[in-house]
């Protein structure tokens, strides 16, 4: 009976905590509705605050809860009676369940369970009060592709806010997990891959030589590549035929050099450390060195393609999201999805071949950017399956 009652009152605790997470995430869901409408208007997140377009009344606090205000309204605003779109309360549902769904299967699921592979011991021993730090990382990352993933699909445009938000965030929370008290039986392993002392400062130096280069453009020595873009934009097109993508690469390349340089000399510097490093610095450099891998792998494709086909290749846009992902999921997720991304633009232009006629919005092409957000969920989600998977076909080379 006793066991009973706490098997029982561990589902209520669970359950509550749930609940909790995923109205957190349906207000994450209410904020990005906001973020997905005046990013690509060029409007201020923040201010002024939430209004009625057609009338133009200020919504009051109990005209902004997630979903239920929604539903309360029916659909429509309580000033002019104007239909508020559905998508309001599927972005706001879609966040809850994504941060609820997130925390379920890195918590509740023990290790020797087949999905646990998901997220591993670490987040199962360090629960949510001893690893927030490092849920925000990936929660963050994970809002931030969805907005990035309906915008890119609309306007063929990646805010450059997002990916730098939530890069941003990730380097900031990551050494703070580093700091947090470990459980006993994850000493020693972390939850995504670490560097050693010379891949670690290499990573920092990367950074410093990238800071450099924003640097260098900021002041004028340096020009931002494809400025004369819009030159070529005939109106109501989204994309130019540019004609000068080979120049512009020499200009990125130019850019990348404090870079590159950074991290060769970040390397030589690291191999005359001993031991390993603190778990600050392995922490920290983890997610630098992620972001320089998953924005370094798609800049050196958009960068070659370029210049073997005379048009630019991939967007720079994909070039921020990837590097977003690296700095929260670490250097190997962002790899595999960028190679798993392919895939899932093949299967959209089957899509579009088969059901275009019948479903008009199947008909419309997508840039890459979505390709690569629905790779990095699968990553994320399907990892033991991807785990399997790659046993088979790669045998001795996962473990």
């Amino acid at each position: 009976m006793g066991s009973l009652s706490m098997t029982t009152m561990q589902w209520l605790s669970w359950g509550v905590g749930l609940a909790f997470i995923f109205a957190f995430g349906a207000c994450a869901g209410s904020f990005l509705n906001v973020v997905m409408y005046r990013l690509p208007n060029g409007l201020s997140v923040v201010s002024p605050p939430s209004r009625c377009p057609r009338c133009g009344a200020r919504l009051r606090w109990h005209d902004n809860i997630p979903i239920i205000s929604w539903l309360l309204l029916r659909g429509r605003c309580g000033r002019c009676s104007a239909g508020i779109s559905i998508q309001y309360p599927l972005v706001e549902v879609a966040g809850g369940v994504l941060l609820a769904g997130l925390a379920a299967l890195l918590y509740l699921i023990p290790p020797s369970d087949f999905w646990s592979a998901i997220g591993g011991e670490w987040w199962y021993r360090q629960k949510l009060v001893g690893s927030w730090p490092a849920y925000l990382c990936w929660a963050l990352t994970l809002l931030g592709l969805f907005a990035m993933t309906v915008i890119d699909a609309r306007t063929f445009i990646i805010p450059i806010q997002i990916p730098w938000f939530t890069t941003i965030a990730c380097w900031i929370l990551w050494p703070i997990q580093a700091l947090l008290p470990v459980h006993a039986k994850v000493v020693g392993e972390w939850p995504i891959p670490t560097l050693g002392w010379a891949a670690s400062i290499a990573a920092f130096g990367g950074l410093g030589g990238a800071l450099l280069g924003v640097g260098l453009l900021r002041t004028g020595v340096l020009r931002y590549s494809f400025e004369d873009y819009e030159d070529y934009v005939q109106e109501g097109d989204v994309l130019a035929d540019y004609p000068h993508a080979r120049r512009e690469m020499l200009v990125e390349l130019l850019f990348l050099l404090p870079c590159l340089l950074g991290i060769a000399a970040g390397f030589f510097i690291g191999r005359s450390l001993d031991g390993q490093p603190p778990l600050l610095v392995m922490a920290l450099g983890a997610s630098v060195g992620g972001w320089l891998c998953g924005a370094g792998v798609v800049w050196a494709v958009r960068i070659l393609g370029s210049l073997a086909f005379g048009k630019e290749a991939m967007g720079a846009g994909d070039v921020h999201l990837l590097g977003a992902v690296g700095a929260a999921f670490g250097c190997v997720d962002p790899v595999v999805a960028f190679f798993l991304a392919p895939f899932f633009g093949l299967l959209w232009v089957l899509l579009r071949a088969i059901g275009g006629r019948v479903l008009p919005g199947l008909g419309k092409e997508l840039p890459y950017g979505p390709h690569l957000a629905l790779a990095v969920v699968l990553v994320v989600f399907l990892r033991p399956v991807l785990l399997d998977v790659g046993a088979e076909v790669f045998p001795g080379l996962f473990t």
